[in-house]
């Protein structure tokens, strides 16, 4: 009985696992194939002769490679701030005493949980009054907006489940509150902060509403507004180069998520334990 029920589990595991990897698989199919394949009846499962022609023209074309550029400058930009800002300010709410500190970790989840929609304006008039509208500065600063609450609060739980007798114990030896701070928390907090990292580097790397409406220059589009912009018209859309373009932009978050997999799983349990 227990073999079978074995079998069933893994079936279904495996059923799940591929109804959710379906439309990344389709995608990837649909921008090998040629241009005559791609609306055929009934489809193909399979291209009958594959072509990379897609990707081609995607790369020496098209300005994919200067969004894609312009993608990664916001999202690790976007994570370094996040990271440090958000360290540091959930060390400051764990370790110090002050007046309010409580009101003000719920205010900064308060502002997390507002519609972006609704921040867009005066944040896009705060940007120009600062000058530096249509750049990828702005990008960073919008986004830090949205990332920063939540990071600031998954941080919190890691700094929260470190004994603080470490940190004075380090103290106690000679250290600095700072030397304690770099040698002591920073490696305790690891998982925690490397989860943040990665978070926070998906969530910029497929922000799309901020970019659409904060960004109107090409010179400063990323991949989720340049590629639409790009291959979608009012009249025609290029679906073989717009897979082709999906598949890509996949690529970044699949690696980063690969090689990070185990510090994100144990970070997040982590969290959930201590916090």
């Amino acid at each position: 009985m227990k073999p079978l029920r074995r079998i069933l589990f893994n079936i279904f595991a495996w059923t799940i696992v591929f109804v959710v990897a379906f439309p990344l698989l389709w995608t990837i199919v649909t921008s090998l194939k040629p241009q005559t394949e791609l609306f055929r009846i009934p489809p193909s499962l399979w291209p009958g002769e594959v072509t990379f022609e897609h990707y081609r023209k995607l790369l020496l074309e098209t300005k994919f490679l200067a969004y894609f550029a312009n993608s990664v400058i916001v999202a690790v930009a976007t994570t370094a701030v996040v990271v440090i800002v958000g360290v540091i300010g959930a060390h400051s709410l764990v370790r110090f005493s002050y007046p309010g500190r409580e009101r003000l970790a719920q205010l900064v989840l308060f502002t997390y949980l507002l519609p972006s929609v609704v921040l867009i304006i005066p944040l896009y008039l705060m940007l120009v009054e600062m000058g530096v509208a249509n750049t990828l500065f702005s990008l960073t600063i919008a986004y830090t907006t949205f990332a920063l609450p939540f990071a600031l609060w998954l941080l919190r739980s890691f700094m929260a489940g470190i004994p603080p007798d470490l940190e004075a114990a380090a103290m106690v030896d000679g250290a600095s509150r700072m030397g304690a701070f770099v040698d002591v928390i920073l490696p305790q907090a690891l998982p925690g902060i490397i989860s943040t990292a990665v978070f926070t580097f998906i969530l910029a790397w497929n922000e799309y509403l901020f970019a659409l409406v904060l960004v109107n220059q090409d010179t400063a589009r990323t991949l989720t507004t340049g590629v639409i912009t790009m291959l979608v018209t009012s009249f025609h859309i290029e679906w073989s180069m717009l897979m082709a373009a999906s598949a890509m932009m996949s690529v970044p978050v699949i690696v980063v998520f690969a090689f990070l997999q185990k510090h994100l799983t144990r970070g997040f349990g982590a969290g959930g334990v201590k916090g």
